[in-house]
């Protein structure tokens, strides 16, 4: 395909233009893709508001997202198992595939990954970006490309279950109900898990854990988390607690609430990385403590939950944006975090 596309780049702190570049073209093994839906992470809006994310700076101009969407209209000549019409979600990170990570499968801690807005790679608040076809999965008639860009955070919230094992039978609470926490609980409720109770202190987060299937929920700013955690489990304690928050404060309770022998499952990022925690009573319950970072073989099982009906991805989108909107999108989600749950750059889809 040839010509040129428009692409939303961040040219500063808080500061977003366009600029017009070549339509990229498909190596033999990949595809190009025409976007439709590109989701704004909190990584996103980080970057946006400070430029940088630990040792990831952002050198302007930079282009944002990481969450996309789209259909296929060019295929390698390498391609065989896409064609021209296809809708897919992009997986974001291509791998090196021979290092001792890749080579185990644990592909999401290759060092040298290649991932959609981390710099200095640019992302895809663009119109076409050309990406590894085994890396773009196939969507079912059913799973629309609005979905299809929710596929990335959904699949955090699915490592996450699966590092918590989480299985029939258990009493499970989520820390945090942002977009992660939201997409973490559908997992779990996916997965089979019995009850699932969702802990954050804005109130609006909360009604909406409840719309797409929290069991319960405990508002901290007016509970006690741990008195409501008893009152809950009997006094035996949560089975699996997840913490999507990335605070000390949630970080702490997940402790005091988590069953002894339980696994306590962290995800979320806190501002300076580092916290203090009770670990004389993680000793003493013998807790084992699981980590997430990103994800690994679980498009095709998410994609499957969407489709089946397991998880309900639209219900948590809130705010979507037209492309020549990005600036307007980026402010009102970095200016009204208490009421967004997932805003959607639109960049040429159908809902």
């Amino acid at each position: 395909m040839e010509g040129t596309m428009k692409v939303a780049v961040m040219t500063g702190i808080r500061k977003m233009g366009f600029v017009e570049r070549e339509i990229p073209k498909p190596g033999e093994k990949e595809v190009l893709v025409r976007l439709e839906y590109v989701g704004i992470c909190g990584s996103d809006l980080h970057y946006y508001e400070t430029g940088a994310i630990g040792d990831y700076v952002v050198e302007p101009p930079f282009v944002l997202g990481h969450e996309p969407g789209g259909v296929v209209v060019e295929v390698g000549s390498g391609v065989t198992h896409l064609k021209v019409g296809d809708r897919v979600a992009l997986e974001p990170g291509k791998t090196c595939g021979h290092c001792e990570f890749c080579r185990e499968g644990r592909y999401n801690l290759c060092p040298d990954v290649v991932f959609f807005a981390t710099p200095p790679v640019d992302g895809v608040f663009q119109e076409y970006v050309a990406h590894e076809a085994d890396l773009c999965f196939k969507l079912p008639e059913n799973v629309s490309t609005l979905e299809g860009a929710l596929i990335e955070p959904l699949a955090v919230g699915f490592h996450a279950a699966i590092q918590g094992e989480a299985q029939l039978g258990q009493r499970a609470v989520v820390m945090g109900a942002g977009c992660i926490g939201l997409v973490t609980m559908m997992a779990l409720k996916a997965r089979g898990v019995s009850q699932v109770c969702v802990v954050d202190i804005m109130e609006k987060r909360l009604e909406k854990a409840l719309e797409l299937g929290a069991d319960g929920v405990i508002n901290a700013a007016k509970e006690d988390v741990l008195e409501r955690a008893v009152q809950l489990t009997g006094g035996r304690g949560m089975d699996l607690v997840v913490e999507t928050a990335g605070t000390e404060i949630t970080t702490r309770q997940a402790i005091q609430i988590a069953r002894k022998g339980s696994n306590i499952v962290l995800v979320g990022y806190g501002k300076t990385g580092e916290m203090t925690l009770p670990m004389s009573l993680a000793l003493d319950k013998e807790l084992t403590f699981k980590t997430v970072f990103r994800y690994r073989h679980i498009y095709p099982m998410a994609i499957e939950a969407v489709a089946s009906g397991k998880v309900d991805l639209k219900g948590i989108v809130t705010d979507i944006f037209p492309l020549d909107q990005v600036q307007k999108a980026m402010d009102h989600s970095v200016n009204n975090k208490a009421d967004i749950v997932k805003a959607v750059i639109e960049i040429a889809g159908k809902r």
